[in-house]
């Protein structure tokens, strides 16, 4: 299930054809929002777009991991992590006809 990758100047142009603002404007825009989102994530806040998703920053805490190729124990660093959970308007547009997942 290989689709298209969709790039920055994808989205600079969607903006471009369905606003109406210059080239310049729509990259600035895409670029403004992108970068908001960004800081916010950067401070450790959630991003909560309505009928898309979330953007949620979480903590991980130190832990013993395992060196695959030698079976060797190796301490992993605390660090932050990003996840998106998408939006059950957002997985209903992706998977239409299903019902959230629920069997009878």
């Amino acid at each position: 299930m290989a689709g298209k990758t969709v790039t920055r100047a994808d989205l600079c142009e969607a903006v471009y054809q369905k606003v109406g603002l210059s080239r310049t404007e729509s990259a600035m825009l895409v670029e403004l929002v992108l970068k908001e989102i960004t800081d916010c994530l950067e401070r450790g806040e959630t991003v909560k777009l309505s009928s898309f998703g979330s953007f949620i920053v979480r903590k991980k805490g130190q832990r013993i991991g395992r060196n695959p190729k030698t079976g060797k124990e190796v301490p992993i660093s605390p660090r932050r992590v990003m996840v998106f959970k998408p939006s059950a308007i957002l997985k209903q547009r992706i998977n239409p006809g299903l019902d959230g997942g629920h069997k009878a």
